[in-house]
């Protein structure tokens, strides 16, 4: 593990940790300020109650893994062992040094953000309704007012729905951009 207050991996800007505590906030479900592999099955068992999926779905089967796959990546880097904890800056040095400035990105995040995206366009038209959006953010704790400027935000087009591609795309602004005028960055309403 890093000693505590180790900035070895912080080359994030003071948005991107607003956001990556937004998301630590999102995975953090027991509120004891720790980040635990058993929080990420939790937020994916979640996702599946809220869009009416048994586990045993390929859909749902690929949702856990990919949740998995991002606490390993995490706790690997971090050097914590499997069932162990991450706490705000350890979790904010990992999303670092494996997805912002690290290459992991299109190895380990974006197959769950694409997880998430195929679980929420519950008819697979390639389209996600308000409700569907409604619905992942009820799984992430998003407070209705934030979920309303998030989807204005998001919508680039405006109209009315979001693509999966934009959807996506906003996961990826959220996670490791770095720009500060996004659509992403309102991934989860105002910071």
């Amino acid at each position: 593990m890093l000693p505590a207050g180790n900035t070895r991996y912080m080359t994030i800007t003071d948005l991107q940790v607003r956001k990556l505590d937004k998301a630590f906030d999102h995975f953090d479900l027991d509120r004891n300020e720790l980040v635990e592999r058993a929080d990420f099955a939790e937020l994916a068992a979640r996702f599946l109650l809220g869009f009416g999926h048994e586990p045993a779905t390929n859909k749902s089967k690929d949702l856990i893994d990919q949740f998995d796959q991002i606490w390993l990546a995490l706790a690997g880097q971090i050097g914590v062992d499997e069932e162990g904890s991450l706490t705000r800056p350890e979790f904010r040095e990992g999303m670092d040094a494996v997805f912002i400035t690290g290459d992991r990105f299109a190895e380990v995040l974006r197959p769950a953000a694409r997880a998430v995206v195929r679980l929420c366009d519950t008819d697979g038209d390639g389209l996600i309704s308000r409700s569907e959006f409604e619905i992942m953010h009820r799984a992430y704790g998003t407070l209705p007012r934030d979920v309303a400027t998030s989807f204005a935000a998001i919508d680039t087009d405006n109209d009315g729905q979001l693509s999966t591609r934009e959807l996506e795309h906003a996961m990826q602004e959220f996670y490791v951009g770095k720009k500060p005028t996004t659509p992403g960055n309102l991934l989860f309403g105002e910071l």
